[in-house]
């Protein structure tokens, strides 16, 4: 089996590397490792979506597990859906991926995302049934799995994101939604309408091949020029599956996950609801926001790059906030997983109950600059302790508390990612490429 779980589930092109019979054997796998009657099925827009949709049910279904498909919906409906029934779910997509790649999340029951040790399970049944070394056969007659259509599904997700404001809603704020041609093409303006919001869309009218062509928050500039020309006062530009955001503000500027989190947490921490007065984020967050969450007297407990393990850490601590710089943002009281939707309704109302604009909001931190090169390697997910130690010694010393060096794995690709923060982008520059080399030479691809 080439095919690996990654940071979030399985990836890769639609047909090629993520084929029909890799899918169904992955429904089986998943449906005796994961357990439970039922799973919630979900898909963003792309072509390839509705053939690995039929697969995976297909290898679900012969394991006697009953389906609801959800159709086209927000990867955070499903997890919803999930969460709300006790079901385990799945959910096709490739997130902000070019449309000729697909990939499978997968959700336990309850809504969560996998923990290793069950992705491992996941993993060793599937790859048991790909060398036919593993029991293929199944139940028969009635106890062959059910499926059945479930557009409650992101009927219900949308009911609960509106109702996450408590009553209050958006009138007066004029919002431009980029939908990324995603799967949150219909519902996300839907909800904003519903809330009072002054809404202007763009991509949202997906054929099956334009998912994050050129939009949404891998491609923010028709959004930040849209925002500009329309004299509008928020932009929110989503990913192919809607689980993460981007904001823009009056002026056309882009405002990343870290200052996203950085204004919730703080609005929280002053109406005291933020649980244990901390914040979870991941060791690729900027130092900008560190500082900027000790100045309030914010904790802020790390993780590795992953929204699953911002989860665990939210459960494990019982905090409420947490998220990536990427725009996957948690707000545990209200949701199992980063969802793009609620994040910009929660965005939309701190503007709207403070009375100030998006950028004064953000600047409640200093991004510090940050550059990041990728080296490749020979081995994914290699071992980067003690790898070109003198020269991130040598980085460490000259940056000292006023900037930053990491080094980290990639969970998806055969590469070793450098990030460096600094005072100027001109000097983290400099360090990430002499970094780099010291990386290249003491692991050549």
């Amino acid at each position: 089996m080439t095919l690996r779980f990654g940071t979030d589930g399985v990836r890769g092109v639609a047909n090629a590397e993520l084929t029909p019979e890799l899918a169904l054997a992955l429904g089986r796998a998943a449906a005796r490792a994961l357990g439970g009657s039922t799973f919630v099925v979900g898909r963003d827009t792309r072509r390839s979506g509705a053939l690995l949709e039929a697969a995976l049910v297909a290898g679900l279904a012969a394991e006697g597990v009953d389906v609801r498909l959800a159709g086209i919906v927000p990867t955070p409906a499903v997890a919803a859906a999930a969460a709300a029934s006790g079901a385990a779910g799945a959910m096709i997509s490739a997130s902000h991926n070019p449309f000729g790649d697909n990939g499978i999340k997968l959700f336990a029951p309850g809504g969560r995302k996998l923990p290793d040790d069950i992705e491992a399970g996941v993993e060793a049944h599937w790859d048991a049934l790909l060398q036919g070394s593993a029991v293929v056969s199944g139940p028969t007659g009635a106890a062959v799995g059910d499926v059945r259509p479930a557009p409650e599904v992101g009927i219900d997700w949308a009911e609960a994101v509106i109702a996450s404001l408590e009553g209050r809603h958006l009138s007066g704020l004029h919002v431009v939604l980029d939908c990324a041609n995603g799967a949150a093409s219909v519902l996300g303006p839907d909800v904003f309408e519903r809330l009072g919001a002054q809404v202007e869309v763009l991509h949202a009218r997906p054929d099956g091949t334009n998912i994050n062509d050129a939009c949404g928050s891998t491609y923010p500039a028709d959004l930040q020029a849209a925002v500009v020309a329309a004299g509008a006062q928020l932009g929110l530009a989503f990913d192919g599956d809607a689980d993460r955001v981007l904001a823009v503000d009056a002026a056309g500027q882009l405002v990343d996950g870290d200052q996203i989190i950085a204004m919730c947490a703080l609005d929280r921490h002053q109406r005291g609801s933020l649980r244990g007065d901390a914040v979870v984020v991941t060791v690729m967050t900027n130092l900008g926001f560190r500082l900027a969450m000790s100045s309030q007297g914010i904790e802020v407990v790390e993780t590795a790059v992953g929204d699953r393990y911002v989860l665990d850490a939210l459960d494990e601590r019982s905090l409420s906030l947490g998220g990536e710089q990427s725009g996957h943002v948690i707000f545990r009281d209200l949701a199992t997983t980063g969802d793009g939707v609620l994040t910009g309704v929660q965005i939309a109302d701190v503007m709207r109950r403070s009375g100030r604009p998006l950028a004064e909001l953000a600047s409640v931190m200093t991004r510090l600059p940050q550059v990041l090169r990728n080296v490749p390697v020979a081995t994914r997910g290699m071992d980067v302790s003690g790898l070109a130690t003198e020269a991130v010694h040598a980085a460490e010393v000259e940056l000292g508390a006023t900037g930053r060096i990491l080094l980290r794995s990639s969970g998806t690709e055969s590469v070793v990612r450098v990030m460096v923060e600094a005072p100027t982008e001109e000097l983290a520059a400099q360090i990430a490429g002499r970094v780099a080399a010291a990386v290249a030479e003491a692991s050549p691809a």
